[in-house]
């Protein structure tokens, strides 16, 4: 339960880092290329495939890629253009099982 917890609450960070990623785009700190570049080496790097994927009201695409078998996680923002930016990584991703789907 308390995985469950730590997902729920990252995926709700997630609609309020939208912002912050937004105003990262502007910003010199950021960690950023093409989101073909950023796919590639995350599945190459640590085993990371998309999980999940939602769209915020400026067109950007929130995305956390992960991977089952080690456990880590990483969350980018992808411009309309292309672009996507890291927003953050972790460990210990696990997969919630939606228990309300068949009703």
């Amino acid at each position: 339960m308390k995985k469950s917890r730590q997902i729920i609450c990252a995926i709700t960070a997630a609609s309020a880092l939208t912002t912050s990623a937004a105003t990262a785009f502007a910003g010199n700190d950021r960690v950023c290329a093409p989101h073909e570049t950023v796919s590639y080496r995350l599945n190459q790097s640590f085993g990371e495939t998309r999980q999940l994927v939602g769209y915020t009201k400026f067109n950007h695409a929130v995305e956390v890629f992960a991977s089952a078998k080690t456990g880590t996680w990483t969350m980018t923002v992808t411009k309309a253009g292309g672009l996507t930016c890291l927003v953050s990584s972790g460990n210990e991703f696990d997969k919630v099982s939606n228990r309300f789907a068949r009703l």
